[in-house]
């Protein structure tokens, strides 16, 4: 099995709270700005998507905080598929310190909605084989 994929990201001051910790919220920034980078990096754009007349929504986010993420720490946000045979798919996703300490674990439960219809699509796995250039990077 191949790494997932991965972006590096650093904590700057104004994204922690008083105990000097990363801000809770953060967090979800940063596992979006993955999954973004993902999108990227396997040749979809937000204008592609919108062209398609669909866009990724996400239904259900669990994050769990294992060890704290300080101003000036760089830690490296990783970002998986897994597919099932429904709706929806799954993203698992983990902000690792430059150490390799794991910090948080983040698992989504995500599909792609008919922008017009306002539902979710049946297949949202044959939408990113359609759109992307490697769906290889969506575990496709």
């Amino acid at each position: 099995m191949s790494e997932p994929f991965s972006v590096r990201v650093t904590v700057r001051g104004y994204e922690t709270d008083v105990q000097g910790h990363l801000n809770q919220a953060v967090y979800l920034n940063y596992a979006e700005h993955a999954r973004w980078s993902l999108l990227q990096a396997a040749g979809v754009s937000q204008a592609e998507l919108v062209g398609r007349g669909v866009g990724p929504v996400t239904l259900e986010t669990t994050i769990r905080y294992r060890h704290e993420l300080l101003a000036g720490d760089e830690a490296d946000v990783t970002c998986a598929f897994e597919w099932g045979s429904g709706k929806t798919f799954r993203i698992l996703q983990q902000i690792h310190r430059a150490d390799g300490t794991v910090a948080a674990e983040i698992t989504a439960v995500c599909g792609l909605m008919d922008l017009k219809e306002r539902k979710l699509l049946a297949d949202p796995g044959e939408a990113f084989r359609e759109l992307a250039k490697d769906p290889g990077r969506f575990g496709l």
